[in-house]
C-alpha cells in the first residue's frame, strides 16, 4: 500500500507542478528515451551481478508490494514458540525435543505456530541450534560465536540485492544525461529545420536528462530502501532467537530467557510484557 502511494504521490507532484506551470504531460511521454535510460541501467546490473542476483532483483519486485511480515503478531508466536520449547526441556530435559527438532513439520510443538512453520529458513536456523544445545558438547559463548557468524554471513547476503539495486539507481542519472546527449546529437541534425520541430527535439533530449533523476530519486532508490528495511527486519527476528537461546544456554529460566528475546525488538513490533502473558496462556489452552 506505501508503495502505491508513494508512487502517486511522486507522479502527482512532478506531472501536476508542471501541468500548473503550463507544461503539456504529454511531452514528458517519451518511450524512446526509457528504453535507452531503463535498458541501459538493467544492461548495466547484468554486468556487474551475478546471475542469481539479477534473477533475485527481478523476484524482488514482488516483495514490493507485500508488507513485513515481521510484525508483532509474528514475534508474539516466535517469542511463545521458544517459550514451549525451553519449558518443555526444563521439565522433561533436552532430549524430550529431539523429535520436534528433526520433524518440525509434524511437531505437536510448531503445529501451534503456522506462521512461523511458512518460514522455513527461522525454523531450520532453530532447530540446528537445538540440535547443538542437545548434543550438549558446545560452551554459551561458543554457540553465541557461531550465530553471529552465520547471522554475519545471512546479512551479508540479504543485502546483496538491495545494493544491486541502489547501484542501478546511482546510474540512472547518469544513462539520462546519455539519452540527452544522443538527442543533442539529433537536434544538431535539424539544424537549419523549421524552429518547432528544433524545439521539440531539444525538449525531448531534456526529458531524457529529467526521467534519469526521476527513474532514480522517485523510483528506484526507495525500492532499493524499502527492501533493506525488510531485509532488517528479518535479520532482527535472527537476532531475537538467538538472544533467547543464549540466554537459555547460560541457565537463565525460560520466561526470563524470553525477555531477552522480547528486548532486541524495535519498539514498533515488540510485544508488551502482558501481551506476552496473555499469549502464553492462551497457547495453553
Amino acid at each position: 500500500m506505501n508503495i502505491i502511494l508513494g508512487i502517486i504521490i511522486v507522479l502527482g507532484c512532478v506531472i501536476g507542478g508542471f501541468a500548473i506551470h503550463g507544461g503539456n504531460p504529454m511531452a514528458l511521454m517519451s518511450p524512446i528515451e526509457v528504453l535507452i535510460i531503463c535498458g541501459a541501467s538493467f544492461g548495466a546490473m547484468v554486468i556487474g551481478n551475478p546471475l542469481s542476483v539479477t534473477m533475485g532483483v527481478i523476484k524482488s519486485a514482488g516483495a514490493l508490494m507485500t508488507p513485513s511480515k515481521f510484525n508483532k503478531t509474528f514475534y508474539l508466536e516466535i517469542l511463545t514458540l521458544l517459550y514451549d520449547i525451553l519449558n518443555k526441556t526444563r521439565r522433561e530435559g533436552l532430549m524430550a525435543i529431539e523429535g520436534d527438532i528433526e520433524e518440525p513439520d509434524t511437531s505437536p510443538l510448531f503445529a501451534n505456530y503456522p506462521e512461523i512453520l511458512k518460514d522455513h529458513h527461522i525454523v531450520e536456523f532453530i532447530c540446528d541450534y537445538l540440535r547443538i544445545m542437545v548434543a550438549g558438547n558446545m560452551a554459551p559463548h561458543e554457540l553465541e560465536s557461531l550465530m553471529e557468524q552465520e547471522l554475519d554471513g545471512h546479512h551479508q547476503e540479504a543485502a546483496v540485492i538491495p545494493g544491486a539495486i541502489q547501484n542501478a539507481a546511482d546510474g540512472l542519472p547518469g544513462f539520462g544525461i546519455v539519452a540527452a546527449v544522443l538527442g543533442v546529437i539529433i537536434t544538431m541534425g535539424k539544424i537549419g529545420g523549421p524552429p518547432g520541430e528544433i524545439g521539440a527535439a531539444v525538449a525531448a533530449a531534456l526529458v531524457g536528462t529529467l526521467l534519469g533523476i526521476l527513474f532514480a530519486y522517485g523510483f528506484i532508490a526507495p525500492f532499493a530502501s524499502y527492501l533493506g528495511g525488510k531485509n532488517r527486519d528479518e535479520s532482527r527476528a535472527y537476532e531475537c532467537v538467538k538472544a533467547v537461546l543464549v540466554a537459555s544456554m547460560n541457565g537463565v529460566p525460560p520466561q526470563v530467557a524470553v525477555e531477552f528475546g522480547r528486548k532486541v525488538l524495535f519498539h514498533s513490533v515488540r510485544p508488551s510484557f502482558k501481551e506476552l502473558e496473555e499469549q502464553y496462556r492462551a497457547s495453553k489452552k
